[in-house]
């Protein structure tokens, strides 16, 4: 078997690929790898764009490692091959919900929580700040519960799989509630004069900037008392299916073959955006469809560096004169104290650059991250970098206690790969 992630630039041909049910089948393969002198890693729905999941020795998925264990008040306790999509619609039904998470449902939880899937929000961070516990596998083949006050439990809620394999994670919910979305364009310009007062305003803020325009679509969404107000189906379709998803890759192909007209694709781009507003449960305003492969890669800067990190970046493309179709992503968070969460610490914002898959654009990646870099800016897991551990070392003030936890518990590296020898050292 070959195993290949979504966007195709990661793939690995794993010596074992095993499907395991329960905690005692990671057991058994965990022991089987110590044994047999391989390596051993799962991987959830290959949404990472590093190579964060690979493995040559034993490949476990986890797609019969999927359901929720048990209800608790406000405790849910669920089998880590959940896809969040599954988990929302579960969630749901119970009148429940997660407080955050980001717009892409179909990684599993476990993938989500281990490379630090993030979301936007004023007030709630990502995915691992609603963790309450974790269930793992160790390298010795011990199972361990990890909880609030544990080194363990701040250490492996963003692990990246380094310290052993996820096998149930135990959210915090809450009553389901809707959000409000709006969705409305602004200017760049406009957007750096007022982030701090829109990103206090809103509980949630999402903003695309349209290279080569001055032209953002913005995303607020605020809790609402009711009643719920959801698009139509045909608006929904329109918005999110054809003109988000068809429209938009039938736009990127045509520059990815003519990339003269880029600036003017984005220019009408920017002239159809449009305000709307809706009011849905929290799940289905927060998540999107993403239909178009692209690779990415996203900086976490410190939140005062935000408005210079966007200048900066806006000012590099315009001096090289590249040409870049898809629209850099802006979000921020509150601190972390997941010790290798981006927001660990400190007030978090979010760049993303993303690039249409058949034309990657290294240079453009290089150029930003060096931008970032001189920000203190910390590279997300699963999306692309090339930041190695000395440098991590630098932006992570619990990066030695984490290497620490992980020599202790897994000396002979069994959970290793070629990215966690990179990133880790």
């Amino acid at each position: 078997m070959v195993f290949a992630n979504w966007a195709r630039n990661q793939s690995a041909s794993p010596s074992e690929v095993r499907t395991p049910a329960s905690t005692q089948d990671v057991v058994r393969a965990v022991r089987d790898a110590a044994a047999s002198g391989r390596r051993l890693r799962m991987v959830g729905t290959g949404h990472s764009f590093t190579g964060v999941a690979l493995t040559d020795g034993i490949m476990l998925l986890p797609t019969a490692l999927t359901g929720v264990r048990s209800y608790d008040g406000d405790r849910v306790t669920v089998l880590a091959g959940t896809p969040l999509k599954a988990l929302n619609e579960l969630l749901h039904e119970r009148g429940l919900a997660l407080a955050n998470m980001g717009d892409i449902t179909e990684q599993t939880v476990a993938g989500a929580i281990q490379t630090g899937t993030h979301g936007t929000g004023r007030d709630s961070g990502g995915l691992a700040d609603q963790v309450s516990e974790l269930e793992l596998v160790l390298a010795d083949g011990s199972v361990a519960t990890a909880a609030p006050g544990e080194d363990l439990f701040d250490a492996a809620r963003v692990g990246l799989g380094a310290l052993g394999v996820l096998t149930s994670v135990t959210f915090r919910v809450e009553p389901a509630f809707l959000l409000r979305n709006e969705r409305r364009r602004a200017t760049l310009s406009g957007m750096l004069a007022s982030l701090d007062e829109t990103t206090s305003a809103n509980e949630h803020l999402d903003f695309f900037w349209l290279p080569h325009t001055d032209a953002c679509l913005v995303k607020t969404n605020n809790r609402h008392p009711g009643p719920a107000r959801p698009p139509s189906a045909f608006k929904h379709w329109l918005d999110n299916v054809f003109l988000e998803n068809t429209v938009f890759g039938m736009a990127c192909a045509v520059g990815a073959r003519w990339p003269g007209l880029i600036p003017r694709i984005n220019a009408v781009s920017a002239a159809a955006l449009s305000a709307s507003e809706a009011v849905d449960a929290s799940y289905r305003i927060f998540t999107a469809r993403r239909e178009v492969r692209f690779l990415e890669m996203e900086y976490a800067v410190p939140r005062e560096h935000l408005a210079q990190a966007l200048r900066e970046t806006r000012d590099l493309i315009e001096r090289m004169d590249w040409k870049i179709t898809f629209p850099v992503e802006v979000r921020v968070t509150p601190p972390s104290d997941a010790w290798l969460s981006t927001a660990y610490g400190r007030p978090t914002g979010y760049v993303a650059c993303h690039m249409y898959r058949p034309t990657p654009h290294p240079a453009y990646f290089e150029g930003v991250e060096e931008i970032m870099t001189r920000l203190e800016g910390r590279p997300h897991w699963g999306k692309l970098h090339t930041r190695d551990a000395a440098y991590l070392r630098e932006v992570y003030p619990r990066f030695a206690d984490f290497v620490a936890l992980r020599d202790r518990l897994d000396p002979h590296r069994l959970f290793g790969n070629a990215y966690l020898e990179r990133v880790l050292g």
